[in-house]
């Protein structure tokens, strides 16, 4: 919790820990139906939504929902038609949470893996992390950058100071689960 902000983590992963192909895409068999509702309805909760450029370009988001954009090609924080933008190398995270939803709330981040990484540093007060065990992306994007060096998401959670609190099969014909780690 930063202030007034509680920041949750959302990602969908390969069974081997990837966020995207080897092409930076989210390739179609990485999505379930059953995974977007959860992760729709999720959302639908946030006051602020932080995502990094690439997802914000490929998925232009739900009217009225409020977008922070991380991207190095911002000067601090600034307002663009489609969201507020955030270079966190120029401005803190506190003050871009408080342009983008100066009421505080729930922080819903759906990544991509800098933005992953970015929050690991800052501290998760939860994170869902859903998985597809039977897709797996050689070559591709890590939901954490720690996992190119061998560790597990779960691993990188545990490390963060999170623990596994809940834990639902959404779709046992796939496999297709989600653990809620907490802090």
């Amino acid at each position: 919790m930063i202030g007034n902000y509680w920041l949750e983590g959302h990602a969908l992963v390969s069974g081997d820990d990837r966020i995207a192909d080897a092409a930076g895409r989210k390739p179609p068999e990485l999505n379930h139906p059953l995974d977007w509702a959860r992760f729709q309805a999720e959302l639908h909760q946030a006051a602020v939504v932080v995502l990094g450029r690439k997802s914000h370009e490929s998925d232009p988001g739900r009217p009225g929902r409020r977008r922070l954009v991380m991207s190095s090609s911002v000067r601090g924080i600034e307002r663009r038609g489609d969201a507020w933008w955030w270079n966190p190398a120029e401005a803190e995270l506190e003050e871009a949470l408080a342009v983008a939803a100066p009421g505080g709330g729930l922080v819903a981040i759906p990544g991509g893996m800098r933005v992953f990484d970015t929050f690991l540093s800052v501290g998760y007060d939860a994170f869902h992390l859903a998985r597809l065990p039977g897709v797996t992306l050689p070559g591709g994007m890590p939901v954490f950058s720690a996992c190119d060096q061998g560790d597990t998401a779960e691993g990188v959670l545990a490390e963060a100071g999170l623990a596994l609190a809940e834990m639902e099969t959404l779709d046992p014909e796939v496999g297709l689960t989600v653990e809620v780690w907490r802090r």
